[in-house]
């Protein structure tokens, strides 16, 4: 087999390993993107210029710099590194390593970094035994997760630990970076040239994940001959027919997806909703799951303004039972299209939860007599030509209460003006106006 270009020369053992290891930075210079943490008078520059020994807790998605802000930060304390990943570490692991970083504090004066990667997957046990190490100061931690700390760390732990987030990469961000790992004598060497489109189509695919970018560079280029070449979209397309999505069912992007996805159809935004559907349907998402969010959103954000909405929702919803993945993703998109492009109102869901209010504030009231079982006084609507009559409904107190307030949109326009003749006939001279 012939030499390629990732072929390690004599010599040149420092170019060993995955191209996003052989870049990471060693300086806080050379780390891109998280301006809001490391640019002048942010909480992380100050910690890495004073050397602090504070614990820190850095969550934020893949590929933006977790493990080398870790780094950074044992190298301006001069403090030994010890990583521990909770995908495979266990309490006697976490009691070693603090053992080892009391007897080395003790010995020779130097402080530990404990860097702990995935630490939500540690269970309660395990983060209680990191306590008394941050307490006593036995170890600097420095915990990095995917998910949103509060609900994934106890509570004891937060408390003694400044909380960061970290932000995906932007594209110029993955630029600077790609553009680095071309030139770099650690990278490409300078013998590769990569087209405009494969550039922008690998920062594309990357999704603000440093990471996932050198990867996809590093399998592209490793095709092309060992003196280099021209790496086109072809190229990245070869190694990256299908990309592995940033999404993860069990944690917060399950949730912040669907957000997404609901919060796209009520802004009427079409494509939008179908790019967050097609996300969490790659991303392995249960459709039924899906179906159940598109039938609430029926009824609560489009209502009254379109009663075909829910009966559609519905029928999607047993369309997407019936059927399953990968054919539910035909019926899914086009109940979102559908509740996408509908008008909207949120007067039934305003309606009915004033109604509930003020059943907890106020209770019940008391139901009029002609209304009860078996009371005689009842007026019944359908001896009226009109098929409604003058009639007390509600509780005395409850009068003037109007719950129900049509929106001008879609159907709710005719409904708002129905709704008005019929309580002017129902309420008669009782008529206040309402509330």
């Amino acid at each position: 087999m012939g030499q390629t270009l990732f072929d390690e020369p004599s010599g040149a053992g420092d170019i060993a390993g995955p191209l996003a290891a052989r870049l990471r930075p060693a300086s806080l210079t050379e780390v891109v993107g998280q301006e809001h943490l490391l640019g002048p008078g942010g909480p992380l520059a100050r910690l890495l210029q004073a050397g602090s020994g504070s614990s820190v807790v850095l969550h934020g998605p893949p590929g933006t710099g977790k493990t080398t802000l870790a780094l950074l930060l044992s190298r301006s304390s001069d403090a030994h590194f010890t990583e521990l990943s909770a995908v495979n570490a266990g309490v006697a692991q976490v009691r070693s390593a603090i053992a080892e970083a009391r007897e080395r504090l003790r010995r020779r004066g130097q402080p530990t970094v404990l860097f702990i990667d995935e630490v939500h997957r540690f269970s309660r046990t395990q983060q209680d035994a990191l306590l008394p190490a941050v307490e006593n100061g036995w170890v600097t931690l420095v915990a990095a997760t995917t998910e949103n700390p509060s609900y994934s760390l106890v509570s004891p732990l937060l408390s003694r630990s400044l909380v960061l987030e970290l932000h995906p990469l932007g594209r110029d961000h993955l630029r600077t970076l790609l553009d680095r790992a071309v030139e770099h004598e650690s990278g490409l060497r300078g013998q590769v040239e990569v087209d405009e489109d494969a550039a922008d189509h690998l920062c594309r695919l990357a999704a603000g994940d440093a990471r996932r970018l050198l990867t996809l560079l590093e399998a592209a280029a490793a095709g092309l001959p060992a003196d280099g070449g021209r790496l086109g979209v072809a190229d990245v397309e070869q190694v990256a027919q299908r990309v592995a999505l940033r999404y993860d069912r069990a944690s917060d992007q399950h949730y912040d997806m669907a957000s997404a996805l609901i919060k796209s159809v009520r802004g009427s935004d079409v494509d939008a909703a179908l790019h967050y559907l097609a996300r969490m349907a790659e991303g392995g998402e249960d459709p039924r799951f899906l179906a159940r969010r598109l039938v609430v959103l029926a009824s609560e954000d489009v209502g009254m303004a379109d009663p075909h909405a829910l009966p559609l929702a519905v029928a999607g919803a047993q369309a997407v039972a019936l059927v399953g993945w990968p054919e539910a993703r035909i019926t899914l998109a086009q109940v979102v299209i559908a509740l996408a492009l509908a008008p909207k109102s949120n007067a039934v869901v305003v309606a009915i939860d004033e109604a509930i209010d003020d059943v907890r504030r106020h209770g019940g009231g008391v139901v009029p007599a002609h209304l009860r079982h078996g009371h005689p006084g009842y007026a019944y609507p359908h001896e009226d030509p009109r098929g409604v009559l003058a009639q007390q409904y509600p509780p005395d107190d409850l009068l003037d209460r109007r719950y129900y307030r049509p929106t001008g949109r879609g159907g709710e326009a005719a409904l708002a003006q129905r709704w008005d003749n019929l309580r002017n006939i129902v309420r008669g001279d009782d008529e206040r106006g309402g509330r």
